[in-house]
């Protein structure tokens, strides 16, 4: 058989197009015709299957381009699921996540679905298809997955696929090595037998899939490292960095007590290693939550919040609280070294405390020996005291002023150490405290005292002051009689001077016998009644002179009838003699009864 090449070309065209070869075999023997049909079909199909290869590589190629550009791991493999989507020309693309610690899997992208319950689908271990696909590490498929028996059903993932109304499924695994980290499925909603070039793409881009899935994993991990290592690399430069701040300021605090530093300097050196502010607090200075959070780090030894980004840290020795350093952060941000240096700082704030207040301990022993010597009613002891007192460079003569200052006995040493901080001569004497001062203003030298007491001691303080004179003694003497005086008088914390109360001081000070004498010259008779009997006509006496010598008041005083104030007074008459009322009579019974009052007050 011999065909014009017309009719060759004719042919090998119309095979190309796929067009109808009826008519240019029309004159050939059947036998013939049919061989040339048959070859015509079989370059149709090999073309066919070559064109779809090239499109299958086409999509592989450009999936793999991808790869090698990948910023996004989602939308890569959104892209690897469209593009199978396409070349498979399912209903359904999709691709899960394996997860190696719980076993399952979960639905991560899909093409083609509808029903809001796929994605992020998640399948147990053991169930279905998908875990069939893991177990077995190879491609698995159904025709019609309701009549599907070679894997578990699950009602949830049944529910779902019914919902979204697939029939057949074709699933291959993800492998990485010999791990599988996912499946990529296929799926259609007719039933559908899947031919082996399906299978042998899907897996294709499964594969691409898997890569992606590899790679993203691996970056995440190392930009994990790399993030750790940078925090790590941070934090160790920032703890190197404390640590050369914690040794600066230790270098600066160990010279401080070799040199004999303050407590300031202290604050100072701390402040310039964290570079921050520090300020040294005092017992007296501290409140509101400031107390509180000294209170906290007091109890706990700790470096404690104090609000607004401040800190304190309390000064302790043993249960004493000498102070605390309060911080206030700036460029440098606290942590675990910066707080124990503050701790450190803290620590050694109270040795150098403790050694300076040891250092004026000392000195006011040797200040309050002196002060008692000049009270001393040996002469040679006051002339050795004066001489020892200028040679410490302390002026006896000139203007100065002495307060003696009472307070509970539990207390007198801390308010004597209170005292000595302000450097004038203290000292303790016949149970008071004597301050020498070189104030001339003997009220002033009372105020200054008494305010440094008082903001020392929870307590009431009375603090008299005298202008000083060559002998301590008889000030400090009257000074002394009008402390004692003072309580009787209703005032117990108080700063006054002798001049202020002169009359009681006078009768209260150097021979208060004579006032005892005095006292019982005017009111011996009623005082012998009162003994005697109920012990009514002092107190009554006493109320009818306070209340202008009137029954009417004087009873409602007393809180008795008028009859009984003026039977009293009638006896107290017939005690006294006539004329008791005279004005000489009447000032000196007046004197006496308030100099009896006065005694029988604690």
């Amino acid at each position: 058989m011999t065909l014009p090449v017309a009719a060759v070309v004719g042919l090998l065209e119309a095979a190309e197009q796929d067009t109808d070869v009826a008519e240019l075999l029309a004159g050939l023997d059947h036998a013939d015709a049919e061989r040339i049909a048959s070859g015509i079909r079989r370059l149709r199909a090999t073309s066919d299957r070559l064109r779809r290869r090239g499109q299958e590589l086409a999509a592989l190629f450009s999936s793999a381009r991808e790869l090698a550009e990948l910023r996004d791991v989602d939308e890569l493999l959104a892209r690897l699921v469209e593009r199978a989507h396409d070349l498979v020309g399912t209903d359904v693309t999709y691709l899960s996540e394996f997860d190696v610690g719980s076993r399952e899997l979960r639905v991560r992208t899909t093409l083609g679905t509808v029903a809001p319950s796929f994605p992020g689908l998640r399948v147990p271990p053991g169930m279905g298809l998908a875990s069939q696909v893991v177990e077995s590490r190879r491609p698995c498929w159904t025709a019609r997955y309701d009549a599907m028996t070679q894997a578990p059903h699950d009602d949830r993932i049944d529910e779902t696929v019914a919902a979204e109304g697939l029939v057949s499924l074709l699933g291959v695994p993800l492998l990485a090595g010999d791990e599988v980290i996912g499946v990529l499925f296929a799926a259609n909603r007719v039933e559908h037998a899947f031919s082996p070039e399906e299978i042998s793409l899907l897996s294709a881009f499964a594969d691409h899939a898997a890569v992606v899935l590899q790679t993203a994993r691996l970056l995440a991990r190392a930009n994990t490292a790399a993030d750790e290592t940078r925090r790590a690399y941070g934090e160790l430069a920032r703890h190197v960095e404390a640590m050369e701040r914690a040794s600066e300021v230790h270098g600066d605090l160990t010279t401080l007590v070799l040199q004999g530093g303050d407590a300031t300097e202290v604050a100072g050196a701390l402040g310039r290693a964290l570079r921050c502010r520090v300020a040294l607090l005092d017992t007296d200075h501290l409140d509101g939550g400031v107390r509180e959070a000294v209170e906290q780090s007091r109890r706990s030894g700790r470096c404690v919040p104090a609000g607004e980004g401040a800190f304190v840290v309390a000064v302790v020795a043993g249960p004493t609280l000498l102070g605390a350093l309060l911080l206030e952060q700036g460029a440098v941000e606290f942590g675990p070294v910066e707080f124990r240096t503050a701790e450190r700082a803290a620590q050694i704030t109270a040795l150098l405390s403790l050694k300076q207040d040891a250092l004026i301990e000392a000195e006011q022993r040797v200040r309050g020996d002196l002060l008692a010597d000049l009270l001393s009613a040996d002469a040679d002891r006051r002339a050795g005291a004066a001489t020892r007192a200028r040679a410490r460079g302390i002026r006896l003569d000139g203007p100065r002023s002495v307060v003696v200052v009472a307070v509970p006995a539990d207390l007198r040493h801390q308010a004597a150490r209170a005292l000595r901080r302000t450097g004038d001569l203290v000292g303790e004497h016949a149970d008071h405290i004597v301050v020498l001062t070189p104030a001339e203003d003997p009220a002033a030298a009372a105020r200054a005292v008494h305010t440094a007491v008082a903001r020392s001691l929870a307590a009431p303080v009375l603090a008299v002051g005298a202008a000083a004179e060559d002998d301590l003694r008889e000030p400090v003497e009257q000074a002394t009689a009008c402390v004692r005086i003072l309580p009787a008088l209703g005032v117990s914390d108080a700063a006054a001077t002798t001049d202020e109360y002169l009359p009681y001081t006078a009768l209260f000070g150097p021979g208060e016998a004579r006032v005892s004498a005095f006292v019982r010259r005017v009111l011996g008779p009623v005082l012998d009644w009162d003994a005697e009997h109920a012990g009514t006509l002092l107190p009554t006496l006493a109320s009818y002179l306070d209340n202008r010598m009137s029954p009417v008041a004087t009873a409602r005083a007393l809180h008795v009838h008028k009859n009984t104030v003026l039977q009293r007074l009638d006896r107290a008459a017939e005690l006294l003699g006539e004329g008791w009322q005279d004005p000489d009579r009447l000032f000196r019974l007046t004197v006496a009864v308030r100099l009896t009052r006065l005694a029988e007050r604690p």
